[in-house]
């Protein structure tokens, strides 16, 4: 398990900041058909009830957005992933397959609003986590991004380096069909309230598609 400490820059940028982590031994796979079906049933019930301009007015969404403009970056130009996943949805583009623990991780996110690091806990280095922001030319290669400008974003850091920020994760430590531990961090930047209920949920998705073991949830922040 990781010890995973918030740095006091977040915390005076953040000061309603609250972590919840789903660490769990699994068995990735490239499709999940059930998987596919909970999603496609959320993305039907988006797009007939949601208009775009109202995206960015979810709490969680909201409330990450104003993150990133304590933290000194532009919520228009990198926008969360929950943000941009929504988005994608509403422009009538199909969200993108990558591997059953990836879409999965999308889903979450996508329901809750919350922008979640999916990590191989086995590539992660050292045993603890620290959230902070990012500096200037801190290096940083964006999953299918590459070189990404983390300078005011939130960030998570290992032992190396940067592994994830709302926006993007790193290559470094991305999840593929051969990951058998993950560590799921869910970003609360709106504070506790619903945290758990994620948490949950991403229990469940592990244990029904991902054929979780040893599964945790903690909370931090």
């Amino acid at each position: 398990m990781f010890d995973i400490k918030i740095s006091q820059e977040i915390k005076e940028a953040c000061p309603a900041f609250a972590g919840a982590a789903v660490y769990a031994k699994v068995k990735n796979s490239v499709h999940s058909e059930g998987l596919w079906k909970e999603i496609e049933f959320f993305a039907q019930g988006l797009i007939s009830t949601t208009k775009m301009e109202d995206i960015k007015l979810q709490p969680a969404i909201a409330a990450t957005r104003e993150a990133y403009k304590r933290c000194g970056k532009d919520p228009g130009r990198y926008r969360p992933s929950a943000e941009a996943l929504r988005r994608r949805l509403m422009r009538g583009i199909p969200l993108y397959q990558i591997d059953t623990l990836v879409d999965l991780i999308n889903l979450v996110s996508l329901c809750t609003g919350y922008s979640i690091g999916g990590f191989d806990a086995d590539k992660i280095q050292g045993s603890s986590l620290v959230l902070g922001i990012g500096k200037k030319d801190e290096p940083f290669e964006g999953i299918g991004r590459g070189v990404l400008n983390i300078q005011g974003l939130p960030v998570y850091r290992d032992s190396v380096g940067g592994i994830g920020t709302p926006t993007s994760d790193n290559e470094r430590t991305k999840m593929d069909v051969n990951t058998t531990h993950i560590l799921a961090l869910i970003n609360g930047y709106s504070g506790k309230i619903g945290l758990d209920e994620a948490a949950q949920m991403t229990h469940r998705l592990l244990q029904s598609y991902a054929g979780s073991e040893d599964s945790e949830i903690f909370f931090y922040g």
